[in-house]
């Protein structure tokens, strides 16, 4: 299941994507865009910018924005940043593997072989979703009207 903290992450990150090359954008107005509580969202940001997924400005004019292109952004990225690994359960992770205790043996458990398909499509979805592709998908560009 989605956290809000990745949710929150996610619709202030597609507001970024949105406005990239319009300069930094500030905390109270995406928390106010989509009624994210500020201090959360605060927190929020501070770890994705952290990650190096975004990067600040101080000052009059400031605010954050996005530290790359949106097209160089994915989905997954954003959510491993905020809630860690993808998977369902360690024994599949890629970045946070642990063995089950109660396993005796990996490549005979049906839940490990059902919970890696799971990971292995979930994964390849969030990870070929970048942030400008479902900008794209959320906000089509207007067809132009036909002159007769």
């Amino acid at each position: 299941m989605l956290t809000k903290k990745s949710k929150y992450g996610l619709k202030a990150v597609l507001v970024l994507a949105e406005e990239a090359g319009r300069g930094p954008v500030l905390v109270s107005d995406l928390a106010d865009r989509h009624r994210i509580p500020k201090k959360f969202l605060e927190a929020i940001l501070l770890e994705l910018k952290r990650h190096g997924l975004l990067q600040s400005k101080k000052g009059k004019g400031g605010g954050y924005f996005l530290s790359r292109k949106p097209s160089e952004i994915t989905v997954g990225q954003v959510i491993r940043v905020l809630d860690g690994p993808l998977a369902l359960i360690p024994c599949v992770s890629q970045t946070a593997y642990m063995k089950c205790e109660e396993c005796g043996d990996e490549k005979t458990c049906g839940i490990r072989l059902a919970m890696k398909e799971v990971r292995d499509a979930t994964a390849k979805i969030l990870d070929n979703t970048t942030l400008a592709g479902l900008n794209a998908k959320v906000h089509p560009p207007r067809k132009g009207r036909r002159r007769i």
